[in-house]
This record gives C-alpha cells, structure tokens and sequence, in this order.
C-alpha cells in the first residue's frame, strides 16, 4: 500500500476511534504511519481525508446489507422486499454502532464544515440511487433522476431517522417487520384496502 491509501485506512480507523471532530491530522499520521505532508499532497485537507474515509466506511457498510448478497430474495417492490432490505440495514445498527453514531456527528457538524458538507451531500445524490436499486431491484444506472428526487430521498429520510432511533433509544427504536406494518399502514389509509 502506498502512503495514499495508508492515509485512508488510518483515517477510517481514527473516524470509528474518536470520531469527526476529535479526530486531528497527527492521530491519522500515528495511526498510517505516514507524514503530516502527506495529508495535503495526496488529499489537500485533513477535512477531505476524513470525509473520503467517511465515505469509505459507508461504502463498506453498505456491503452488508447490498442486495443478493446479503440475501434478500424477495420480488422487486414488494413489502416482503421492503422488510427484508430493512432487516438488514437495521442489522448493521445493532452492532457496535461506530459508523452510524459517525453518520450523527457529521450531519451535526455541517455547518462547521462547509466543504466537507457540500461533498458529503453530493455523495449522498449517489446513496439515493442506490437505495432505490436496492429495493427495486433495478441497475442504478436505470434509476431516473425523478425517481432519485422522490423514492431515492423517501428512503433517505426513513434511513436517517432510523439512524437517529437507534443511536437515541435501542431499546424502542423500530425493527422491519414495524416499519413494514408502518407501510401497510400508510397504505390501507391511502388505498382505503
């Protein structure tokens, strides 16, 4: 591995260690065994090292629950669908937590850091199209940008509230199967079945 990559597998470390704001440019440096130079030359900030190593763990993360092989084998668009992908999301956020209390802390920061919130949110237009593939069970790259605006941030916003429930309060923070019975629901009041 080369200092560049180095630098990214301390940063994700510190990240899951100390979190965002505590994390500073000598922990990554201690922890990759690199230099203080090497930061601004391969990434230009400690801020865009973090946020890529940020990003590098949810990619990680979404390994867990990222359709077939995480084994959800049920039909496209169906509530058996929505329940299992649920299921395992959910499942990554009774584990030890790390990312997802990292997740909290970068929302909180925001405004503290402009930079690294523009590229975040830019990334999360990505997230967006890839939850729709995952529970659609279509390509992203066949997700439309209307699709994306609306089903892709509907998940969004039920993922950070998920987030939130679970880091706040485990103990009555949702499972699938109330967040299906949640959607049944909804739709029963809409369809009036």
């Amino acid at each position: 591995m080369g200092h560049r990559e180095d630098l990214l597998e301390g940063a994700k470390r510190c990240l899951l260690a100390k979190g965002f704001a505590r994390t500073t440019a000598r922990d990554i440096v201690k922890e990759s065994g690199t230099n203080l130079a090497s930061i601004g030359y391969h990434y230009g900030s400690k801020d865009a090292l973090l946020a890529e190593a940020y990003l590098a763990l949810v990619g990680d993360l979404s390994e867990a629950f990222d359709g077939e092989a995480a084994g959800i084998v049920a039909a496209p668009g169906s509530m058996e669908r929505f329940r299992e992908v649920w299921s395992n999301i959910i499942g990554t956020m009774r584990g030890p937590g790390s990312m997802w209390r990292l997740s909290v802390e970068i929302v909180a920061m925001g405004d503290q850091l402009p930079a690294v919130r523009d590229h975040l949110a830019q990334q999360q237009r990505d997230a967006e199209r890839a939850l729709v593939s995952l529970f659609m069970g279509v390509p992203e790259e066949d997700v439309p940008d209307e699709t994306r605006d609306t089903l892709g941030r509907f998940y969004t916003t039920l993922m950070t509230g998920l987030i939130t429930q679970w880091i706040f309060d485990p103990k009555n923070a949702p499972d699938a199967d109330a967040l299906t019975e949640g959607l049944r629901q909804v739709i029963e009041g809409i369809t009036g079945k």
